[in-house]
């Protein structure tokens, strides 16, 4: 069966949570806590404006998110257990291309306007 989510709506995939804590002791399926990240599988065409224009999402399948811990409506289709979620639960996308490094010179915060970042 195939799934077109309508509207801002959005269907994810959970992505599989640590079977083993960090110090290495396996969590059982009922004690595992349920992870806040997940991949967008498919999305809906876009919400509509006070205009009646089309506003497409954000995201697109395939997308890394992070959303929130008790956001959608878990669902299951083909055997799968998904989410669906409005494009709104949907706190941001990961890119995981990136280093993960902070340029620290790019987020220095001052206490004083004028004053000069730190080396």
């Amino acid at each position: 069966m195939k799934f077109r989510p309508l509207h801002d709506r959005v269907v994810i995939r959970r992505a599989e949570g640590d079977i083993k804590s960090k110090g290495g002791i396996i969590i059982p399926d009922t004690a595992k806590e349920k992870p806040q990240e997940g991949e967008v599988v498919a999305v809906g065409p876009g919400a509509r404006d006070e205009n009646g224009a089309l506003v497409p999402l954000d995201v697109k399948a395939g997308d890394l998110i992070l959303f929130g811990k008790w956001s959608g409506t878990e669902v299951k289709i083909d055997g799968e257990d998904l989410l669906i979620m409005k494009e709104a639960d949907i706190m941001g996308v990961i890119d995981k291309s990136e280093t993960g490094v902070i340029d620290k010179s790019e987020t220095a915060v001052t206490d004083k306007p004028g004053a000069k970042k730190a080396a």
